[in-house]
């Protein structure tokens, strides 16, 4: 099984991006599932039903969500019937799951959202959350699970990279829209601490940087807008599965707004 992760598309330049090079590169690629972040998707800030469509219609099959996640109201409605989870670690009595499971190619697959401490909204333990939902999984015999921590402090993604390996077969970071180098393999698991936005790369983490400076200059801070022109990138990891869920392969794709492709292979690690 072949499976692509995208990070944090980001309003409508992240979303140009995956209309125009997903369908290609997944029909190239032979990929099986594909799996997005949605909670920037509509101008930076949650996921309008029109949106959601338009970024299904492009290849996706799942997508995960964060922070922003409740930022549109519309998608309470969403959770009903479309392939969207939200970090399971929100309430229970939130709308939507945190867990969402679906059969690719006859394989029932897991993918798992969930959202940490440090700078995010309240919510529980991210930990113990994940923990005990694998544990359940597993129990049912589903060896094919995926998990979006999506997070501001790496070391809390790191920290569940350790308690997991093993257990899960990718676990690929999202929210700080800056992709990380250091995509690996650990007992069947791969694992990146960000895999990075797909939108506006000239700019601030997607965002017209004119508010950001502002801020950093200033002290005054003011609304985040999405740049009407931009230079983009849309990135993206891509993971082998073999028949027990474990990862024996996992590269990083970078595409750029003029084609040129860059990409680079996730090292074996042994610990």
């Amino acid at each position: 099984m072949r499976v692509a992760c995208i990070g944090d598309i980001v309003g409508k330049p992240g979303r140009e991006m995956v209309g125009r090079f997903l369908p290609t590169f997944r029909k190239k690629h032979a990929i099986d599932l594909v799996i997005a972040n949605y909670e920037n998707a509509s101008h930076g800030f949650g996921l309008t039903k029109k949106n959601a469509d338009e970024l299904l219609g492009y290849g996706i099959d799942v997508m995960t969500g964060g922070n922003h996640s409740w930022d549109k109201k519309e998608v309470f409605e969403l959770f009903e019937s479309y392939p969207l989870v939200r970090p399971i670690n929100y309430p229970d009595t939130s709308p939507g799951e945190g867990v969402i499971e679906l059969a690719v190619g006859g394989v029932q697959v897991a993918v798992v959202s969930v959202m940490g401490n440090y700078t995010m909204p309240m919510s529980d333990n991210p930990f113990i959350k994940v923990d005990k939902a694998v544990d359940q999984l597993q129990k049912r015999g589903i060896k094919h699970i995926i998990v979006d921590m999506h997070a501001e402090a790496t070391s809390e993604k790191l920290v569940m990279m350790q308690i997991l390996n093993g257990r899960i077969s990718t676990l690929f970071g999202t929210h700080t829209h800056v992709g990380t180098d250091d995509l690996i393999r650990v007992n069947g698991c791969a694992y990146v601490t960000d895999v990075g936005l797909t939108g506006c790369r000239d700019q601030v983490i997607g965002m017209d940087k004119k508010i950001p400076i502002q801020r950093f200059m200033t002290g005054v801070g003011g609304h985040f807008d999405i740049p009407k022109k931009c230079q983009k990138v849309f990135q993206l990891i891509l993971v082998d599965l073999d028949s027990q869920g474990r990862a024996t392969h996992c590269e990083k794709f970078k595409i750029y707004d003029n084609g040129e492709v860059q990409q680079f292979v996730g090292r074996q690690e042994n610990y």
